[in-house]
């Protein structure tokens, strides 16, 4: 250690998003930390470097409205709780129309730096191959959806459950100069401006009817991977593979990822497109762009012949084709308590996406929790949990409260990687949404954007009421 705690360290096993969080909420609390992470030792199917907090996926933390949208909402609690994701994403953002986009690289430069530099956060690479053991006394494993195999057998072996997977999807990274932009344009979606950006942060490439018909024949016609062993995993219906989307129907990539609402052709203004395909700016440079919502299983020939059968992306390179990658996670309602905390054994928790959230700020904020939790445990204090009206106090209700069977199939548990969203946000108080003066109707979108405002309004104030004067695990059992 690089300086002296009167506190014994709590052990935080995975530099992820979650373990990142967890480590520097610890010892930002005052308790020392040793996070081991095994990148560096032994590399993983969908990471590149050893950097900590590696984002594999798309580079978007998605909206920031913090006003009106549920991953808003979360971004500012975090930012209020002193996150270390938060505040590398807001330092190397790029634009992306109303989302927070980051330069991959540069983010997980500044989490690994400002980790290392920490003076009571110790890194040890190394492979954990079991659950920690008992002397650590407190750990957290976030371990994430490439956890090891060894480490995944012994949480089996401890629970008595057999994991869940999932596949979760990689978009392709296309290189911005082979884009055509005789035929494609700048624009976002209703040329909304959001954290960095200026209303034209997406490249659009337009499809007429034909076109779309004919795309959608070869996604699915198109070479997929075989999975051998993890073939008849469900797939998590946010990150869908784009010919699994084409499979379930003809029209279903027009009203998902290709929708053509809210865009006009700078080219052609008069002729309203069939269908778009979107791509963001994936680093600081803006000489990548990744292809909005294409997660794909297909073989990489295949991919880079049928993407190219897209309009202005016929000579497209691709800095990097899509894959996918297997996600593990534990039945977390029947495994941990209300602080994360596995029921078998005291002082161990889980935390990030083996609990069985989804997204990058849903995991980094379950680390955000269990770190707090952790730390206030080793301190002897109470340990606090956020107020259920809170982003933070909602996912942690569907991780540790969510549904455990179903009605048509008793004892068959329903528990699903979850996106933070406003559906898990208990219901105002009756009579909380009022028509506005002079407003002679009022009901549909323009109620659910109120409803929407009013129950971020009340998370944010009940977050800071929770981080300034916080109510007691005891009091909220």
């Amino acid at each position: 250690m690089n300086t002296i705690s009167s506190y014994s360290p709590i052990h935080v096993v995975g530099g992820g998003l979650a373990g990142s969080e967890a480590a520097w909420q610890i010892a930002s609390s005052g308790v020392p930390v040793i996070l081991h992470e095994m990148r560096g030792v032994r590399g993983t199917d969908a990471h590149k470097t050893d950097g900590l907090a590696e984002l594999v996926c798309s580079n978007s933390f998605r909206s920031d409205d913090a006003t009106s949208n549920a991953v808003g909402v979360i971004h500012a609690e975090m930012r209020m709780a002193g996150s270390l994701i938060m505040a590398a994403a807001d330092r190397c953002q790029v634009p992306a129309g109303g989302a927070l986009a980051v330069d991959r690289d540069g983010f997980s430069e500044a989490v690994t730096k400002a980790v290392h530099d920490h003076p009571l956060i110790t890194v040890v690479r190394e492979e954990v191959t079991g659950l920690p053991p008992k002397d650590w006394d407190l750990a957290i494993v976030a371990t994430g959806p490439l956890t090891a195999p060894s480490l995944a057998s012994a949480i089996q072996a401890e629970t008595g459950e057999d994991s869940l997977a999932f596949f979760d999807a990689i978009a392709p990274i296309v290189y911005r100069e082979s884009i055509d932009m005789d035929i494609c344009w700048y624009q976002s979606r209703y040329d909304k401006v959001g954290p960095g950006g200026n209303g034209k942060d997406y490249i659009n490439c337009p499809m007429d009817e034909a076109q779309y018909n004919a795309f959608v024949d070869a996604l699915i016609s198109g070479d997929t991977v075989g999975f051998k062993e993890w073939e008849g995993t469900p797939y998590f219906d946010g990150c869908l593979p784009i010919e699994v989307m084409a499979e379930r129907g003809r029209e279903t990539l027009r009203h998902g990822p290709m929708k053509p609402m809210g865009l006009t052709n700078a080219h052609n203004p008069t002729v309203k497109a069939y269908a778009v395909v979107q791509l963001r700016q994936d680093n600081a440079l803006g000489t990548l762009y990744n292809m909005v919502g294409f997660q794909t299983k297909l073989k990489y020939g295949t991919q880079a012949d049928i993407f190219r059968m897209i309009p202005g992306l016929e000579n497209a390179e691709f800095a990097r084709l899509g894959g996918l990658h297997r996600n593990t996670y534990i039945n977390s309602p029947t495994l941990l308590d209300q602080s994360l905390t596995l029921k078998s054994r005291p002082g161990l928790r889980f935390a990030g996406q083996i609990t069985g959230c989804e997204g990058y700020v849903e995991s980094a904020s379950v680390g955000l929790m269990a770190g707090r939790f952790a730390a206030a445990e080793r301190k002897g204090e109470a340990i606090s949990l956020p107020p259920p009206t809170t982003a933070l106090g909602s996912l942690l209700g569907h991780i540790t409260g969510g549904h455990l069977v179903t009605d048509e199939e008793p004892g068959k548990r329903s528990f699903q990687p979850m996106n933070i969203n406003f559906g898990l946000f208990p219901e105002l108080q009756p009579g909380s949404i009022v028509k506005p003066e002079g407003v002679k109707r009022f009901r549909g979108k323009d109620k659910t954007i109120m409803k929407r405002q009013l129950i971020a309004r009340r998370a944010l104030a009940d977050c800071a009421a929770w981080l300034g004067q916080e109510s007691t695990l005891a009091e909220n059992a």
